[in-house]
């Protein structure tokens, strides 16, 4: 029977050159010139660091990096911003996690609109993918396309298509 995956994953070579050409952006931007902003990224966690002197050098610094990002070719709901800026002396600081992977609420609720959707698949939840199978290619490109309108706040990618 035809299947295929519904992923969420970063590369963390592609988060890793993005942030290095956002990292050459923004030391050569006439508002970070002189300042203490550093961007440090942990590739095992898929996590950023950013340390500056003010929350309006932080926003910059963030939007350059989601725009470099867009650019390599990653998505922006892929940054999880919605950590709030902490003090750490004269600096603040901003974690940004990377959303690697599907939640489990996101996959009940993606597997759900599937079953909803009213077309003959079925979909099964496995680790951190949903697998899902049908009789005939054309009723998985159908899945496709409905999932690629709706939002489930995760970048969504389609692996392992069989036939």
């Amino acid at each position: 029977m035809p299947s295929f995956d519904v992923v969420s994953k970063v590369d963390a070579q592609v988060v890793e050159n993005a942030i290095n050409v956002a990292w050459k952006e923004i030391v050569n931007r006439y508002d970070f010139h002189g300042s203490k902003t550093e961007v440090d990224l942990n590739k095992k966690d898929l996590t950023l660091l950013i340390t500056t002197e003010n929350e309006m050098r932080l926003g910059a610094a963030i939007d350059i990096i989601i725009s470099r990002g867009l650019k390599q070719g990653l998505d922006a709901r892929s940054f999880d911003v919605s950590k709030e800026h902490y003090p750490s002396g004269p600096m603040i600081k901003k974690d940004i996690k990377l959303k690697n992977g599907l939640d489990k609420d996101t996959m009940k609720k993606i597997a759900k609109a599937i079953k909803d959707s009213g077309l003959k698949v079925q979909a099964a939840q496995m680790d951190n993918i949903i697998r899902v199978t049908a009789k005939k290619i054309d009723d998985l490109q159908q899945v496709i396309a409905f999932l690629r309108k709706g939002d489930y706040g995760f970048p969504l990618q389609f692996d392992n298509m069989k036939s």
